[in-house]
């Protein structure tokens, strides 16, 4: 039995056609065209992504529009709308969407509303 894991695998064989034949036996091979990807992780880059987060960012998110259909170009000005939060959020559904069910990735969100806890304590 094999453990998933979010890591390549290793190649088992010297064998190139066999080992991408496998490696890709469950999965359908997506044509991504340079200028979206280009454009898709330019626009994170420019939303605060460092260049490698922008260029998986960029590679998920056109993979996951071209399977839903969605233009991407019209995709980014629907995300040019958001607030930053809103973005992160977004990306970390797709992400998540994409990932092995053995690891999520999540955000942290701050609370600025005094508890009762916080209400009852004398300083």
């Amino acid at each position: 039995m094999t453990a998933k894991s979010n890591l390549p695998a290793e190649p088992r064989t010297n064998d190139k056609r066999v080992t991408e034949f496998f490696d890709t036996y469950f999965s359908k091979k997506i044509e991504i065209a340079t200028d979206q990807y280009v454009v898709v992780q330019g626009f994170f880059e420019k939303r605060g992504f460092e260049e490698s987060a922008a260029k998986v960012v960029a590679s998920v998110l056109i993979q996951q529009a071209k399977i839903d259909g969605v233009k991407v170009f019209e995709f980014l000005d629907t995300l040019a709308k958001f607030t930053d939060n809103q973005l992160s959020d977004l990306v970390i559904e797709i992400l998540n969407h994409n990932r092995t069910s053995s690891s999520t990735l999540g955000s942290r969100n701050t609370s600025n509303f005094p508890t009762i806890e916080n209400r009852n304590i004398l300083i």
